[in-house]
């Protein structure tokens, strides 16, 4: 038996790139590659070119399954924008090379597709400032009338918990390799265990939104470029057609995406108004406590594309690199929704002198992608003390005098408020050994209700000892306790035993940090802070 003819992604991509492979002539072609295709904007048309692999969730190894996975293509998304997509055309070998249908036998297939214009993308709009919450109305309405389907007993399938762990094992699994590099150890552990924890604990409401009709044969890649305006229609394309488990999902999960690239894109007061406006077009008040698990799963699983993007060797090297920058926000988005979903978060890490504040405050900001800020720092900051730089003790006891401490505490007081109002999360380090500190950070916080949670650090004190030790020689340490002023500085601590909230957490300090990082991340989740800490 004669094998197939095949084509080399080399052939192939040349062969895209040449005005004078169309049938027409176009005025220009621009060549956008994903980890999955190769799409040839040629003006009138765009053609779109499906790479011979096998993913595991895609098979696309084989002629005949491309063939018939573009044939689905047209299908699906002809639902949702039925003029677009013009059909599937054979790419041939011919004796002086490829050809669009010609008479020779077919190495591959392509999805033919009316080109649309840039200035209908949502991605375009958002970026130049004119998309608008008229704009995303219409796209939720018509959203909420193809959600409107006769209940089909395999679509309903997919809701039950274990069709849904398939899909977040398997990104687990697929991104393995890449901890410690594109995720943090640490967030890896989190995430999947945040997973678990939400099958459990919300397993009887993922059961009833299985029955309760909310599960329908979706689009399942719900971002801003994949949706494109006119005055006259709404387009939605490239819905996924290569596996029906990621498309047969919860109308929550759907949404998830659109609101989780508003969030990632800046605007999460847009991503607030589509999750809204679906609930309310649904009545459907329970798509409030699942669209940040679904954001959490669409979030890693763009992680995942970019990091497959970033291993491709056709791909050209800077943009791999790119690729690699966008993974790793999107593992640290996931983490944030796991951690406390769609809103800032003031987590404080606190404790005695030399508990190791600093190192783990660092870790956790990194793991999230927050900022950390330190008291040390700022208190030198303030007074204008380069900051590597420990002063003589008369020096120092101006530095550390009442009125510098209260002005560092509002500076850190003011740095997280304001970060919050802009929609981001910090990670303050300072002791935070004085009750009424506390509570004026906490007071500043719930009066603009953004959630907060302390975490305590406690360490042996042969544990801290050490660390205020090796401080003598270390060449960049910023604070300037150490080992003679511990008694001092312990004598005037002040635990937080008496803190009235419920987000106060204790951590030990001794398993080393990243152990110490997965603890105080599973902590927070199951503190809920954005609904313990405001009222």
């Amino acid at each position: 038996m004669s094998s197939e003819p095949t084509v080399s992604p080399a052939t192939l991509l040349a062969f895209l790139q040449d005005p004078a492979s169309y049938p027409y002539s176009p005025d220009r072609i621009e060549i956008v590659q994903t980890h999955i295709s190769y799409v040839a904007l040629a003006p009138p048309y765009v053609y779109k070119v499906k790479k011979a692999v096998d993913l595991g969730f895609l098979d696309f190894s084989t002629r005949a399954r491309r063939r018939h996975f573009c044939e689905e293509e047209v299908r699906v998304n002809r639902r949702l924008c039925p003029d677009l997509y013009l059909g599937v055309v054979a790419i041939t070998q011919e004796a002086d090379g490829l050809r669009f249908e010609g008479p020779g036998p077919p190495v591959t297939y392509a999805v033919k597709m009316c080109y649309l214009p840039d200035d209908g993308f949502l991605h375009r709009r958002l970026r130049q400032g004119t998309l608008s919450q008229d704009d995303l109305a219409r796209v939720v309405d018509t959203l909420a009338d193809f959600y409107r389907q006769t209940p089909r007993p395999e679509v309903a399938e997919w809701g039950r918990i274990e069709r849904l762990r398939i899909n977040t094992d398997e990104n687990a699994e697929q991104t393995r390799a890449v901890v410690g590099d594109l995720i943090a150890p640490p967030a890896y552990e989190a995430l999947r265990w945040y997973n678990d924890w939400f099958y459990t604990h919300r397993a009887r409401l993922l059961n009833e939104r299985r029955v309760g009709g909310h599960l329908v044969d979706g689009h399942g890649d719900l971002r801003l470029e994949h949706i494109h305006l006119t005055p006259e229609r709404v387009c939605i394309y490239d819905a996924i057609e290569f596996n029906e488990r990621f498309r047969f999902l919860d109308v929550a999960a759907d949404m998830a995406f659109l609101a989780m690239d508003l969030d990632v894109h800046g605007r999460p007061d847009l991503a607030r108004f589509v999750v809204r406006r679906l609930a309310e077009r649904r009545r459907d008040p329970a798509l409030y406590d699942l669209v940040d698990f679904y954001k959490c799963y669409r979030a890693y699983v763009r992680g995942k594309v970019e990091m497959m993007r970033s291993r491709e060797d056709e791909v050209p090297p800077a943009e791999r690199e790119a690729s690699r920058d966008r993974a790793r926000q999107y593992f640290r988005q996931a983490l944030r929704y796991a951690v406390v979903g769609s809103q800032p978060l003031v987590l404080v890490v606190m404790g005695r002198t030399g508990s190791g504040k600093t190192t783990q405050a660092r870790a956790l900001a990194d793991a999230l992608g927050w900022a950390h800020v330190s008291s040390d720092r700022i208190r030198k900051e303030q007074a204008g003390v380069p900051l590597h730089r420990r002063g003589s003790s008369e020096e120092r006891a101006r530095l550390y005098a009442a009125e510098r401490t209260d002005a560092t505490y509002a500076a850190l007081t003011r740095i997280a408020v304001e970060r919050a109002e802009q929609g981001q999360g910090t990670v303050l380090d300072a002791t935070f050994g004085d009750r009424h500190r506390r509570e004026a950070l906490r007071e500043a916080l719930r009066a603009r209700g953004v959630p907060w949670v302390f975490v305590e650090l406690e360490a042996a004190p042969e544990a801290r000892r050490a660390r205020l030790q090796a401080r003598e020689t270390a060449p960049d340490v910023v604070s300037d306790a150490r080992l003679e002023d511990v008694d001092r500085l312990d004598a005037r601590y002040d635990p937080p035993d008496a803190l009235e909230d419920a987000v106060h957490l204790i951590a030990r300090a001794d398993a080393g940090v990243e152990a110490t990082t997965l603890e105080i991340l599973r902590g927070v989740i199951l503190l809920e802070p954005g609904r313990a800490a405001t009222p």
